[in-house]
């Protein structure tokens, strides 16, 4: 099964069998068929089934006849949406993400740490993996590697994926870094780290999604994909998603971060309110981070608030026990675990508020 192009988004077609998951043999001869009409199978592993996406020239009616003919499958469907798998109504609109204890959309999740690792002073990291847990984070961040503007600004350090996975072992929450490059995410996989971070330069990278797709499929990795600074229309950041989708990965999540053009006192265009936008298209959970919307320290509450009031399904928020002994953007824009606390008893306030049942 190969990884895919562009001319995904033309073919609308899946199958569905009446079981979960295909045996090895059903999967042999149902290739078999669609390989007779030049197309390809690409199998999308979620939690409780499989789904099968059919690519290529798919609308022969003699090979959707033959498919159907077999005792084993349900269904042969079309998919009106551009996103085969992305899509709300989409054979994945039941899928859930599992970190941790925790399903995505069951109550509000943060993710909180450092924006970089200092591998000078692992402890520091460690101490406020400790602290966020204590806040009542559901996950660490960390960053491993750092996308810089300058080249000879610290780029992060492999040997800190080491301080990452120890912070998860100690603490027992899930971890979450971003990767770049084919490297990064190769030492990120081969370590288990729960959550890889697709940054908003890497956003719109396609060759980067589907290699994320292909080497986290079947693996239990969720993929927190940024929106790019530059990304304008919702579908486009959707149609990003759908790469790792259609890689074999769908436990997608999508994170507003800000874009461009910057606000007069921020560090980017805060972007929260397309939660509302991005969860009439898709099934997506969506976690914001506030802290690249506005840039700065004082501003991260309220944003974050205002992500939650807009249905946000959680947010990533850089924490550090002391900022000004971070690097990276820690020293300008994170918070204390103190502050944190407090925020994430303000966001399950707002969550209850968001999803309480109203009675007639």
């Amino acid at each position: 099964m190969m990884g895919l192009n562009l001319h995904l988004f033309k073919t609308k077609s899946m199958i569905i069998p009446k079981e979960p998951v295909l045996s090895a043999e059903q999967l042999a001869q149902i290739i078999a068929i669609v390989t007779e009409y030049n197309c390809q199978i690409q199998t999308v592993a979620g939690h409780h089934r499989n789904v099968y996406a059919v690519l290529g020239e798919e609308r022969s009616t003699e090979m959707v006849n033959r498919i159907l003919g077999l005792d084993y499958i349900d269904r042969f469907d079309a998919v009106d949406s551009p996103f085969k798998l992305m899509d709300i109504k989409s054979e994945l609109s039941n899928h859930k993400i599992i970190l941790g204890n925790h399903i995505l959309g069951n109550g509000s999740f943060v993710i909180a740490g450092h924006c970089t690792i200092d591998p000078k002073n692992p402890n520091l990291f460690i101490e406020t993996a400790h602290a966020v847990k204590e806040a009542g984070a559901k996950a660490i961040r960390g960053g491993v590697w750092k996308p810089r503007t300058m080249p000879y600004s610290f780029q992060g350090d492999d040997a800190s994926i080491k301080i990452l996975m120890e912070a998860r072992a100690q603490t027992g929450l899930p971890v979450d870094t971003e990767v770049m490059d084919e490297h990064q995410l190769r030492i990120a996989v081969e370590a288990g780290v729960d959550i890889l971070q697709v940054g908003a330069r890497n956003a719109l990278n396609y060759s980067l999604l589907k290699n994320i797709g292909h080497l986290t499929q079947n693996k239990k990795i969720a993929v927190l994909l940024k929106r790019s600074m530059g990304m304008g229309p919702i579908n486009e950041f959707i149609a990003a998603a759908e790469y790792i989708a259609a890689a074999g990965n769908p436990d997608i999540i999508l994170c507003p971060r800000g874009t461009s053009p910057t606000m007069d006192g921020y560090r980017n265009y805060p972007d929260e309110s397309i939660t509302p936008l991005l969860k009439e298209k898709t099934w997506a959970p969506v976690i914001v981070d506030p802290c690249h919307s506005v840039g700065r320290a004082k501003y991260v509450p309220s944003a974050a608030l205002a992500a939650m009031a807009y249905g946000a399904d959680g947010v990533i928020i850089e924490t550090h026990l002391d900022p000004q002994r971070g690097i990276g953007d820690d020293p300008k824009q994170s918070i204390k675990p103190a502050i944190l606390k407090q925020l994430i008893s303000d966001i399950e306030a707002i969550w209850e508020i968001k999803n309480r049942t109203v009675t007639a």
